[in-house]
């Protein structure tokens, strides 16, 4: 029997498609992906809310942000997938599977929304789609999400796709891009056992 973690790295993570929506692997050498990873990750409200562990400030460091990506997912500790319409192909946004821990069969996911994108139920339908897939055809047992202690909105997308609240992390995330200051984190997760999510 095959452990969660050779299953990973000897099959090709598969496009996603559902709720509208295809979840497709970046492209690292892409100048539109490139873009639109530059965008996310710099957009005032994704920035109010998120520290990225390493700047991402112009064309270059997206592409090497998003080659690292490619890395960490070729060593079977992250899954990124591109948002996008199922119809146009329009990029929407990005979700993550991330820091698997193939042993205690958990990771943590997380997500944003362009702004274009916001308000059509992007990140809910993305994450049901997405937690769908890890808790079955990657065989996690456990999902974890965490947000900003004030972040109303995720919190709310976070229930309603049957991640319940858990309880407070104190100090778990930087506050700004100076990270001299901690902030608090909501954790919510979802595990494989948990009741079937509706649409």
């Amino acid at each position: 029997m095959t452990s969660i973690h050779e299953r990973f790295l000897t099959s090709t993570v598969p496009p996603l498609s559902g709720h509208g929506l295809r979840l497709l692997p970046w492209d690292a050498d892409s100048p539109a992906d490139a873009e639109a990873w530059l965008r996310g990750l710099t957009d005032p409200e994704f920035r109010r809310w998120n520290t990225p562990l390493k700047p991402v400030e112009d064309l270059a460091t997206a592409h090497a942000s998003l080659r690292a990506k490619a890395e960490r997912a070729a060593d079977g500790m992250d899954v990124t997938f591109r948002v996008a319409d199922a119809v146009s192909g329009t990029t929407l946004g990005q979700i993550g599977v991330n820091l698997i821990d193939h042993l205690m069969r958990v990771a943590r996911v997380g997500y944003w929304v362009l702004p274009e994108a916001r308000g059509q139920g992007v990140a809910a339908r993305a994450l049901r789609l997405t937690a769908d897939w890890a808790l079955t055809d990657l065989g996690l047992h456990r999902l974890e999400l965490g947000h900003a202690v004030g972040h109303d909105v995720s919190c709310r997308i976070a229930e309603r796709c049957g991640f319940p609240y858990e309880g407070t992390l104190r100090g778990a995330m930087w506050e700004d891009e100076r990270r001299a200051t901690f902030r608090d984190v909501h954790l919510h997760a979802r595990l494989a056992t948990d009741p079937e999510v509706g649409a």
